[in-house]
């Protein structure tokens, strides 16, 4: 009687979903083109998303960060529970980490006052900490090989360090080197362009993707910024609402369509082609953007740029900020009502000062960053003054009547 013939299994990482065993299975998704525009994406409506709930509806940073963080833990541990990538639970954590990445380099940024280049420098040496140690333990940095947990911990603790860093790089940047939106959205996607070019030219594949993924947090505000901001700050006036909930309808198809392929196909692991193929892939990414150009478009078309305002002798402002008129004029009903005794109606019409500047600061910042601090902090005063337990009338008087001495400081 013949011996039976060897049977000689396939290797573990070309196997499909199905065949994988528990502790091998992919956790995140292959690199395609529809993985770099929801990418993209996310971290705008990431960012959009934490300043509707801080100052729009005006639950502070403070508490902001804290829900983000809960929110984020919650998401982090269906993550890890979760057998193999499922892509509505991915992106909603990717989605939260651009949050809370974003908010840790604001608290250092706006809140103590760390210098750009500092956060910039700590952000880059905890990068190289992370993937330092990662290496060590694994030596690999692949994202196609994270199919461990201690692989998959690893992996999230460098995708909010390169959020966190995204943002220092990006706003440095932007307000050292002046960049106005346009140009910003243009040169860091021309930086990610150029990464996948010295991939294909033999350059080291994880290095590559690495450099890119920071990069897209600059990208993706760029691309925010250029289009919520008013046309007034170089933007295309489509609003952080409309933006914010326009990109995460793009998000949720091209999630669903991930949901659906994944379903399908199985988790894609390494060695395997773009579910559903590779042209499909990209008509799928193109149609995402073209709805962001066609939407961008609409508006422009419909929503004219306004002239701007007539400048009154006090505000023909030619000054570091431009034209602060329209801040001037709530600053003035502030006043106005805390010198009557209305304590209250200042605290509600104070609150329309902090929507607008906090709405206008990626518009006014770059222009003069110190200028703008100085007024920032000034407003935070009187902000401070008029939410306290117990506001007082001289020490909310004074804090007015300081903010509007900046304010003219300013216009020249």
């Amino acid at each position: 009687m013949s011996s039976p013939v060897p049977q000689h299994r396939p290797r573990v990482d070309t196997l499909p979903f199905r065949a994988l065993t528990p502790e091998r299975m992919m956790k995140v998704p292959i690199i395609t083109a529809t993985f770099w525009t929801i990418k993209i994406l996310s971290t705008t409506v990431g960012e959009t998303f934490a300043d509707y709930l801080a100052v729009n509806v005006g639950l502070g940073p403070m508490v902001t960060t804290g829900m983000m963080l809960v929110l984020l833990a919650a998401a982090l541990v269906l993550q890890f529970r979760s057998r193999a990538y499922t892509p509505w639970i991915y992106w909603t954590t990717v989605v939260l980490v651009s949050i809370v990445g974003t908010q840790i380099t604001d608290f250092f940024t706006d809140t103590l006052g760390v210098s750009l280049y500092v956060s910039t420098a700590v952000f880059t040496v905890l990068l190289a900490v992370v993937f330092s140690a990662w290496y060590a333990q694994e030596r690999t940095l692949a994202i196609t090989s994270i199919d461990t947990v201690r692989r998959e911990a690893f992996y999230w603790g460098a995708i909010l360090t390169a959020f966190a860093l995204g943002t220092a790089a990006g706003d440095l940047a932007t307000e050292a080197l002046g960049l106005g939106f346009l140009l910003g959205a243009i040169i860091f996607g021309a930086l990610i362009l150029a990464c996948a070019v010295a991939a294909r030219a033999g350059v080291s594949v994880v290095a590559s993707f690495w450099i890119a993924y920071v990069l897209t947090r600059p990208l993706g505000a760029s691309i925010g910024d250029l289009l919520t901001q008013d046309r007034a700050y170089g933007g295309m006036g489509l609003g952080a609402s409309l933006t914010s909930l326009l990109f995460l309808a793009i998000i949720v198809v091209l999630v669903i369509r991930e949901q659906l392929l994944v379903h399908r196909h199985g988790v894609q692991v390494k060695g395997q082609g773009v579910p559903g193929g590779r042209l499909r892939d990209v008509v799928w990414a193109g149609a995402g953007a073209l709805a962001i150009v066609a939407a961008a478009g609409t508006a422009t078309a419909f929503h004219p740029a306004q002239p701007a305002p007539a400048a009154s002798s006090a505000a023909a402002s030619q000054g570091p900020l431009g034209d602060l008129s329209s801040f001037q004029m709530i600053v003035d009903d502030v006043n106005t009502k805390i010198e009557a005794g209305d304590l209250s109606g200042a605290r509600t019409r104070v609150k329309d000062l902090e929507t607008a500047w906090d709405s206008a600061e990626a518009g006014l910042k770059p222009q003069s960053p110190q200028d703008w601090s100085t007024m920032d902090q000034a407003i935070d005063a009187e902000l401070t003054a008029l939410r306290a337990d117990h506001p007082d009338q001289a020490t909310s008087l004074q804090a007015s009547h300081d903010l509007q001495k900046v304010i003219t400081s300013l216009q020249g």
